[in-house]
């Protein structure tokens, strides 16, 4: 997207929503990391703690250009890397100092881990009574399990999702991201965001935020919980189709392409059994509400797939969308990349790497029209920002020398 000079130095002017918020990250790979992404790309100022051997896994997952990951690039934007050893009583004292500044940490280490090396909240709180500190892990930081190293593929098992997602004729499937993290995340930042507003709005100290993986997932997972409460009921794997909201599946097209179609909505229903030809099912009074169209599900589910497979892909959606019945294609990442309304919506924006090649990385969700975030650079090459921190904190460059020739630093 090609800019005016004019429209540049106003963004360049433009006070971004979380400006003046610092952030200091300690942890790895994404349930921390990707909270403190969000935070930076809306202008909070993040100070990452990396270790020097190596810095964050992340740097080497997934697919690689010139020795770093893609991924990196992405979800470290706007972040500045700092290297210190946290198992080293030089570094901690360090952290101690930055967390002294800092409003908010978050960390994603198995809890105690913090604790052993002098970091954890009873001791960041005390050097800083305001300080907000978000803590994610797998279990949370109380319980039988809190001691267990967690991933998102365990906590997705044990939320729920994992077992209702699949066909029930084989074994349950995972998405194919870590949604478990990133749903940690989200609520992790909300909740940054609200013990924020508390501290300026309401007084008084700062807290912590205690964010399990297994907990985020169990919270998305809609009436699952009340349903076996009350009725006894297991919701099992439905495949493609949404349980009990009727007709809301993936159907076979003519053409082996597949479309996804939600007529679930009692109107939206009726416009698309007009579309299909099938008047009689629109004018049915039994199906004029989603519990009587629940019990004809798999007539209605045929009556659709009928109709699809005479048809190819491209077809489909047009009657679809001159009838106002929601659907879609399924997007590989090559649709996405090229896809038109993606791209009106600045969901698509490059940038160029240090070597000067190009890099397409997803837009900024969400939009906001006045302070909208923005990246203002990529992932940082490993502790390219550690003279600047430290030296921010009083930390001399003979000192700073000491850190890096004990490997410290």
């Amino acid at each position: 997207m090609t800019q005016t000079a004019q429209e540049s130095n106003r963004e360049a002017k433009q006070e971004q929503a979380l400006a003046g918020v610092r952030v200091l990250e300690l942890g790895s790979l994404i349930a921390g990391p990707y909270a403190s992404a969000l935070l930076a790309q809306f202008g909070a100022d993040v100070v990452k703690i990396e270790s020097p051997k190596g810095g964050d896994p992340l740097r080497s997952w997934r697919k690689l250009h010139e020795g770093t990951s893609l991924w990196w690039y992405a979800q470290s934007r706007n972040k500045k890397s700092v290297t210190l050893d946290l198992k080293s009583p030089e570094a901690q004292e360090i952290v101690r100092k930055l967390a002294a500044e800092a409003d908010v940490v978050i960390e994603n280490f198995r809890p105690g881990t913090l604790e052993k090396w002098g970091l954890g909240w009873e001791q960041l709180s005390a050097v800083n009574p305001k300080l907000i500190m978000l803590r994610v892990s797998g279990y949370g930081q109380t319980g039988p399990f809190s001691h267990r190293p967690g991933f998102a593929a365990i906590a997705e098992c044990m939320g729920g999702l994992r077992y209702v997602t699949g066909f029930q004729d084989r074994a349950p499937v995972r998405v194919g991201v870590s949604l478990g993290d990133t749903l940690a995340s989200l609520y992790g930042v909300i909740g940054v965001l609200m013990a924020l507003h508390h501290l300026k709005a309401n007084g008084g100290k700062g807290q912590f935020i205690d964010v399990a993986l297994s907990e985020a997932v169990l919270a998305v997972m809609e009436s699952l919980i009340p349903e076996y409460a009350m009725t006894g009921h297991v919701r099992e794997r439905t495949g493609a189709a949404l349980p009990g909201i009727v007709p809301s599946n993936t159907y076979l097209c003519g053409d082996g392409r597949y479309v996804v179609i939600a007529g679930n909505g009692d109107g939206i229903f009726k416009r698309l059994m007009a579309a299909i030809g099938r008047q009689d099912l629109a004018d049915n009074p039994e199906l004029e509400h989603n519990d009587g169209r629940v019990r004809h599900t798999e007539m209605l589910d045929n009556a659709i797939q009928e109709w699809a497979g005479r048809h190819d892909l491209e077809t489909i959606l047009g009657v679809l969308e001159a009838a106002s019945v929601p659907c879609g294609r399924i997007y590989t990442a090559e649709d996405i990349y090229n896809d038109a309304h993606f791209r009106a919506r600045d969901m698509i924006q490059r940038f160029q790497l240090p070597d000067g090649n190009p890099i397409d990385l997803p837009g900024i969700v969400p939009k906001l029209s006045a302070t909208p975030g923005k990246t203002a650079w990529l992932g940082p090459k490993l502790g390219e920002h550690t003279k600047e921190v430290l030296e921010s904190i009083g930390v001399t460059p003979e000192q700073l020398m000491k850190l890096r020739e004990a490997g410290l630093a």
